[in-house]
């Protein structure tokens, strides 16, 4: 039986396959969006921990049944867009209803030879390193009279473009790292490689207006009464890999490339 905590058992399940060679096989090129997530399927069975599996638009990808843990999954193709990444449901977090969620970033070659293809690097990391606020829940609303004879809806679906932590640090990228709260409590197997610390915006986003006759999007603020309060970090990895450090990158050069992405994604629509 599994011991210690659910997430580093897994985490130490899919380093011991990254270093066996265990590769990732899509069934078609068609697939874009599940090879990588059965490849971390095949690791979490290996441990022996009971889950279960949602479906396509589900939250999060797994769920263990002998405690309250859930697991997100995002594979990034290298090279490409690996900084930050489109959350299509639910805004990134490290808690949801009253599960712990951690989320699963890997990378894989964007343009492999065939269909089976290496896993290059991993992220394991704690929800709470990409976003702190619990209290947010996201739902979708509609608005019902528009057009000339007021029997069109607009939806409003909302998507969100988060860091990954590649994104986020340095130091992680052709390793295998796991980030964790500070007081997260782990075994002899790991060492610490970095200390890593998040500040809270001075502002808060609350809202937002659309004006349907300039497309414009004009964002609504608080100030943030807890601006400023650190959340604190571990970077850890399995005895044995790499010893390159891990550190916090520029806040200025995240908050850019995820400006940078939302901007482009719109011109593409």
């Amino acid at each position: 039986m599994p011991t210690g905590q659910p997430c580093l058992e897994i985490f130490a399940q899919c380093v011991e396959a990254i270093r066996a060679n265990k590769l990732i096989s899509r069934e078609s090129r068609q697939d874009k969006e599940f090879h990588f997530q059965n490849w971390f399927k095949a690791r979490l069975g290996k441990t022996g921990l009971h889950f279960e599996a949602g479906g396509r638009n589900t939250y999060p990808d797994f769920r263990l049944v002998a405690s309250t843990d859930g697991f997100e999954v995002k594979g990034l193709a290298y090279p490409g867009r690996e900084a930050n990444y489109d959350c299509n449901s639910q805004v990134p977090s490290g808690s949801h209803n009253g599960r712990a969620i951690f989320y699963i970033f890997g990378r894989y070659p964007a343009e492999p030879d065939g269909d089976s293809y290496p896993v290059l690097d991993l992220v394991v990391c704690h929800g709470n390193f990409l976003n702190a606020d619990h209290d947010y829940v996201h739902k979708n609303k509609s608005v019902k009279g528009f057009g000339s004879y007021g029997d069109i809806m607009i939806r409003d679906r909302k998507m969100y473009v988060a860091p990954t932590p590649f994104g986020l640090t340095t130091g992680t990228a052709h390793n295998q790292t796991l980030i964790l709260p500070v007081d997260f409590r782990v075994d002899s197997r790991f060492r610490s490689v970095g200390r890593l610390v998040r500040r809270e915006a001075q502002k808060l986003i609350v809202g937002y207006t659309f004006d349907l006759r300039t497309n414009t999007l004009k964002p609504e603020s608080v100030e943030n009464p807890a601006a400023g309060t650190e959340h604190n970090f571990v970077a850890y990895r399995l005895k044995g890999s790499a010893a390159e450090a891990v550190a916090m990158r520029p806040p200025r050069e995240v908050i850019a490339e995820v400006a940078e992405a939302a901007e482009a994604t719109e011109k593409d629509e």
